[in-house]
Formats: C-alpha cells, sequence, structure tokens
C-alpha cells in the first residue's frame, strides 16, 4: 500500500490511519503500537491546527473527565481558556450545575481569574489554593474575604472589585518560603502593577504587544519577584495576567460559545428524569451535553437519549461509554453525536479486574470511529492515557478529542484545596466515580438500607494521592506538554489538521522491549 495514498471505502469514506504489516488479530492498548514517520510539508508545530470537528467549540482535542475530583468550575474555565472543554460532573446538585456554569461563563476569557484572599489570611491559606510554582500568585485585597465567592478562584459570577483595593499581588513560590502564619497583608507591601484595558488600546487584542505591556509592567513595578499584572477595565480588576499567561494567549485559541464566553459541557445521568436536567442545564448555558453512564450500551441510555434527542436542544450530545462498533450504532440511532469509548483504562478505574469486562483502549477506539465516522459521527476516547504519545496515538485511532481524567486530577485547579505531606510535597486527592466515596456522595439523600445496598457493590479507588508535578503544576502546564507533543505526532506525519491526522497516520506493533527502548533513561550511564 502507498506511504502517500490513504485507504478508502466508498464514494469520499478516508479510513483512518494505516497499519504496516497485517492488520492485527489481537486487541492493542496504547504501548503495543508506535507512529511511524512520513514525508511532510508541515514546517512548523505552530502551523497545526489542532482543532476537532466534532461540533464542540473546543479549539484543542483535550476534555476534562467528569469526575467529581478531576472538574469544578475553576479547572473547567481554565482549561477552556487554553481551548479545552471541561465536563462539570453529573453528581452535583442541578442548582449547584447552574451555579457552576455561570461561573464559568462570567470568568474573563483574555485573562487569568485571580485567585482572591484578603490580608487577614495566611500564607498557609494561599498555597491550599495555589502551588509554590513559578507564576502561581494570590491578590490580596482590603475586604478579600467579601469577593471571594463561595465558587473556587475568585468573585461570584459577574461580580468585580476595584483595583484600589487591592493591597498586593503575591507569588506562591515566596510565599512558600515563609512561615505558614504570616499574615498576607504584611507581606502585600510596594506598588501594585495595574494594566488598564482603556488606556492599552489596540494592544488588548495584540498577543505580542500586550506581551510586551505586561513584562514593561512588572519590570518597571520595582518588584524583582512580581509575577503578574492586575488588569483592570475602568478601575475594576477583570484578572491577572503573567507573561506566560500573555504568551499562551498567542498560542491558543480559547474554547468560547456563541456569545463570546468560555465554553463549559455538563454531565447528565440516565435516571431520573434526564430529560429535563438536560434542558435546564442548556438553558443555563451548557455547551455540550455528556449523557454518562458505566455501561453506556444499555436500554436505559438509549431511552435517555431518545428523550434528550427529542428536545432539540440544538447541541452535541455526547453519550457511553461503550467499546463497540455495536453501541455506536445503537446509540448514534438513539441520538447520540459523539460517543463516549473507554471501559476499564482509567487509573482509578478496577473495572477490570473486578468484572473482566473492558477492552484495550487503542482498539475500542480504532474499532467505534471507524464505525462512527460512516454515521457522520465521532468519538472522545476516554481513559488510558498516561503520557502525550497516547493522546497522539488516540487521535490517530480516529478520536476527535481524548479525555483526561487522573492526569488532570493532581493539577491546582481540580477540587479541592491543595495537602501536603510531611515532606512539604503537595497532592490532591483523587477517586473513582463507582468507588464508596463516589457512591457515599451520589446516594447520600437515600435511606440508610438503600444506600448501604449500593456501597456493597462499589468499585474502583475510594482515595488516592495524586501528586503534583513540581515543574508542571497546573493544568494549562499539562495542556502545554500534551499539546507539544501531539503538535510534532501531527508534523512527523504530514497532517496540518486532525482531519488530515486521522487519514495520515501510520502505525506499527511493537514488542514490550521496543516501548522500554523509547523510554527516556532515568539515570546516567
Amino acid at each position: 500500500m502507498s506511504q502517500t495514498q490513504p485507504r478508502r471505502r466508498g464514494p469520499g469514506y478516508a479510513v483512518p490511519m494505516d497499519f504496516i504489516g497485517a492488520q492485527p488479530t489481537l486487541d492493542l492498548t496504547y504501548s503495543d503500537v508506535f507512529l511511524v514517520p512520513r514525508r511532510s510539508a508541515v514546517g512548523s508545530r505552530l502551523a497545526v491546527d489542532l482543532a476537532p470537528t466534532d461540533g464542540t467549540p473546543a479549539t484543542v482535542p483535550l476534555v476534562s473527565a467528569n469526575m467529581n475530583s478531576v472538574t469544578g468550575p475553576r479547572l473547567a474555565a481554565v482549561l477552556a481558556r487554553r481551548g479545552g472543554l471541561g465536563v462539570l460532573p453529573q453528581d452535583m446538585s442541578e442548582t449547584g450545575l447552574i451555579d457552576a456554569i455561570a461561573w464559568v461563563k462570567a470568568q474573563p476569557v483574555g485573562f487569568d481569574t485571580p485567585i482572591v484572599l484578603g490580608p487577614e489570611q495566611t500564607a498557609a491559606d494561599a498555597l491550599r489554593q495555589v502551588p509554590a510554582a513559578e507564576g502561581q500568585v494570590v491578590v490580596v485585597v482590603e475586604g478579600g474575604s467579601a469577593y471571594a465567592g463561595a465558587l473556587p478562584g475568585g468573585s461570584e459570577p459577574g461580580q468585580t472589585f476595584p483595583a484600589e483595593r487591592v493591597l498586593g499581588v503575591l507569588a506562591a513560590t515566596r510565599l512558600a518560603e515563609l512561615p505558614g502564619d504570616a499574615k498576607l497583608g504584611d507581606l502585600a507591601t510596594g506598588r501594585v502593577p495595574v494594566l488598564e484595558l482603556g488606556e492599552l488600546g489596540s494592544a488588548a487584542s495584540e498577543p505580542r504587544a500586550m506581551f510586551d505591556a505586561v513584562d514593561a509592567a512588572l519590570t518597571g513595578s520595582g518588584d524583582t519577584g512580581a509575577e503578574a499584572v492586575i488588569i483592570a477595565e475602568q478601575g475594576r480588576v477583570r484578572g491577572t495576567l503573567s507573561r506566560r499567561s500573555a504568551l499562551r494567549a498567542s498560542i491558543y485559541r480559547p474554547a468560547v460559545d456563541g456569545g463570546g464566553r468560555l465554553a463549559v459541557a455538563v454531565a447528565v445521568g440516565i435516571n431520573g428524569d434526564p430529560a429535563a436536567r438536560a434542558k435546564a442545564l442548556a438553558a443555563a448555558g451548557a455547551d455540550v451535553l455528556v449523557v454518562d453512564t458505566a455501561h453506556g450500551h444499555q436500554d436505559g441510555m438509549i431511552r435517555a437519549l431518545r428523550e434528550i434527542s427529542a428536545l432539540g436542544l440544538g447541541l452535541p450530545i455526547v453519550a457511553g461509554n461503550i467499546v463497540t462498533a455495536d453501541g455506536v450504532v445503537d446509540l448514534v440511532g438513539a441520538g447520540a453525536t459523539i460517543l463516549k469509548v473507554g471501559v476499564g483504562p482509567g487509573a482509578m478505574c478496577t473495572t477490570r479486574m473486578m468484572t473482566a469486562v473492558g477492552r484495550p483502549q487503542f482498539s475500542a477506539v480504532l474499532e467505534t470511529a471507524q464505525a462512527a465516522r460512516e454515521l457522520g459521527a465521532h468519538v472522545w476516547a476516554d481513559g488510558g492515557v498516561r503520557y502525550p504519545r497516547d493522546v497522539a496515538l488516540a487521535l490517530a485511532a480516529g478520536a476527535g478529542s481524548v479525555m483526561i481524567g487522573s492526569w488532570f486530577a493532581g493539577t491546582a485547579e481540580s477540587p479541592g484545596e491543595l495537602l501536603a505531606d510531611a515532606s512539604g510535597r503537595q497532592y490532591k486527592e483523587s477517586w473513582g466515580m463507582a468507588s464508596t466515596k463516589a457512591v457515599q456522595g451520589r446516594f447520600s439523600k437515600l435511606d440508610a438500607f438503600e444506600r448501604a445496598r449500593k456501597e456493597l457493590f462499589a468499585e474502583g479507588i475510594s482515595s488516592s494521592k495524586i501528586y503534583l508535578d513540581p515543574q508542571r503544576p497546573s493544568v494549562e502546564d499539562l495542556v502545554d506538554m500534551i499539546t507539544s507533543g501531539v503538535r510534532s505526532s501531527f508534523t512527523y506525519a504530514g497532517a496540518a489538521s486532525l482531519a488530515d491526522f486521522h487519514v495520515n497516520a501510520r502505525v506499527g506493533l511493537q514488542s514490550a522491549a521496543g516501548y522500554e527502548e523509547g523510554k527516556a533513561l532515568p539515570v546516567s550511564w
């Protein structure tokens, strides 16, 4: 078979990727395969367009899992600002989800949401919100408790505060070197660097000019440790911006809705009245609906999809989880436009060991993506990614986007406070969505007998420490790393877009030794 001509099945249908040698007869996971370089005319990683074509507002093919320990409003907003899509979990109450959607929609698109604290709070309080890493800051505000809302990350939806109330912008790296009981008000001294949008003019919409303005403001502040400026509009704080954030704004296109607000997805279960819940969440501003249950290929899912699809909400409808072409056919027939693929590959999931049910993820994505493409639908590869290479391989197999769980759970933006072990290493707690902890939260309103019955059959890990990577403590840092690797994969394949990559990718099989050969040596010779 030619290396330059894609295989085709029927008029205009391009089969995703190509295997070197014979088509494998065994199911494969990501470590079983590798990508082969081919002739390329793509001259730069930055010339690659990673935008999915699945009907969602995403501009990079990364989705955060709808897990309680992974996606909250803060992570959803930050991920959307860099082009990805966060899925708020179904375990939140309907009111809680509506409030979370409103909070995400109210956050700035071009700037970072400030982490607001009061002068009476301490360095230890701050380090429960932000990691001790470069570029991480807290904004100390007079009367800060009045501006720090119930939702994480700063103010309530639509609420801003006067720039003159800002006492200081403190770098987390500095706070980590101080006693935990040091008061933020005592530390917030010196001139606060403020950029007023009205004075910036056209520079506010030009990434290079904005970077230069931030750099000049920080350099001229007289504070050699300053890491972010306040962005104000007509004297009221809109957000913060660091040099790195300004640089990212020149690389990523945010995922936004038709009104230019940050996009967000929400999960809906199949029990109760899923159609009524979906209608309420769509009215609240949800951009994508994810109809979710562990075993997606079941009558309850098909019934829920038909009811939601009949509403004509005009939103992408994601359904899963499945691992077969038959599941694709049935769920698309019931109204799904995107299929969530994966049973058992997640780091917090024990389904395969408990039930023997599941399928190696690469083959599951490959089969379902081909079936979906024939029906005009798409797939999200859900789980099993450990390295950027795995994301690239999921896309090569035909996925429109890749859903990430535990990898994102260990970031500053995931739900919950930052904790520290005895050595001072920061971590977040994570747990599986079928675990006892998740079941207890999901069914807390049941009577004791029914709740005990549910807990009896729980599976998955109830508590796990996910340590932050000191070099990449933010979800943005991980997005940088992942998209850098994926962009390079595209250039090796001669693909300038995701559609090109689906066709151009060439895959080979490898032994376990071949996989190990590809890893960098952790120690010297």
